[in-house]
């Protein structure tokens, strides 16, 4: 209960059932006593969801506090007092189970909250955006992938300039001037937008900004050729996804040659050849490389490993399909 109770807020809280009502500012002791007034009186109301949680097994205090809180949310109006480990674990259970609503939503604006994964959930739009931008700088991770959220949405989020991850995979409604707010996201670390045509070689010049990134994810962006430009300062980059980018060329492998942390390259079905292979020679981290349905031949094995061949690769993480020669390692 230490870590529930480690922290304190000093915001009003308003709730329906005047047997919780609670003075308008919180210390430690009053946050206990408010959470002990939400338990419920067995145990039976905890989900026994996940491993660990089976029959006969006693629930937290936490976990307890938690289901009763989901289960009465409609009784809230705000959580913004308590603290941010606990309303984070009530947000979380919320979308698990499938019951975050535009209603249940609002009672986490301004809440602190530190990671927001709304992958594929259903009814992520722009007015949600504006209360995931309400945690501001204590947001660190937020994932919208398959949602309407646009570049309206998108932009709410520019106060969160401490963000280190951000998913927004098939996000069909945004577009490259979306892509403007990652400008002020100096401290991301992880940034994915699977299939999406928002991402263009015009709106990665953004991505010169973004020197702490170390994953990248573009698979199937259709539109990124010529802007890898922008990416040859990314000096931190381990990781960068460009399956089914077709339209990619060895004139924007070169631009990848100064990338000397680069771990893990995917390039199937781009348009390399032995020339756009050469330009990674000087990357001596790379250990995955997949090269499948690329037009490479045998040749460029020599260019990548020079005489011992793969021994860039002790993992065999090498992928080739040249033109159908099924040189691949598996």
């Amino acid at each position: 209960m230490g870590g529930v109770c480690s922290r304190k807020r000093s915001q009003l809280v308003e709730e329906d059932d005047d047997s919780l009502q609670t003075p308008t500012r919180f210390s430690k002791t009053s946050s206990l006593k408010w959470l002990l007034l939400t338990l419920p009186h067995s145990s039976s109301d905890v989900s026994r969801k996940g491993p660990g949680k089976g029959p006969g097994r006693c629930p937290t205090l936490m976990e307890l506090c938690v289901a009763k809180v989901c289960k009465d949310i409609s009784k809230y109006s705000t959580f913004s007092m308590l603290p941010t480990d606990l309303s984070q674990q009530i947000f979380d259970e919320l979308v698990d189970s499938n019951c975050l609503t535009d209603e249940s939503l609002e009672t986490f604006r301004d809440c602190a909250l530190h990671d927001i994964y709304l992958g594929e959930y259903p009814g992520v739009k722009d007015a949600w955006m504006e209360v995931v931008a309400s945690q501001r700088q204590s947001l660190l991770s937020v994932d919208i992938s398959c949602s309407d959220v646009t570049d309206r949405g998108l932009n709410f989020l520019s106060d969160c300039s401490n963000m280190q991850s951000l998913s927004c995979n098939y996000c069909e409604h945004v577009s490259e001037h979306g892509l403007g707010v990652l400008s002020g996201f100096s401290n991301l670390t992880s940034l994915s937008f699977k299939r999406s045509d928002g991402v263009t070689a015009e709106g990665m010049s953004v991505f010169a900004n973004l020197v702490n990134l170390v994953n990248l994810d573009l698979e199937r962006c259709l539109k990124i050729h010529g802007g890898l430009v922008h990416m040859k300062g990314l000096r931190k980059l381990e990781s960068l996804n460009m399956r089914y980018c077709n339209y990619i060329t060895d004139s924007d492998i070169k631009y990848l040659s100064d990338l000397t942390n680069l771990k893990e390259l995917q390039l199937s079905s781009c348009r390399i050849t032995d020339l756009g292979i050469s330009y990674l020679t000087g990357l001596s981290k790379l250990t995955h490389l997949n090269l499948e349905s690329c037009p490479v031949t045998a040749a460029c094995l020599e260019a990548i490993s020079g005489p011992a061949a793969f021994h860039n690769f002790p993992n065999n993480g090498l992928y080739l399909d040249p033109l159908g020669l099924h040189a691949s390692i598996a």
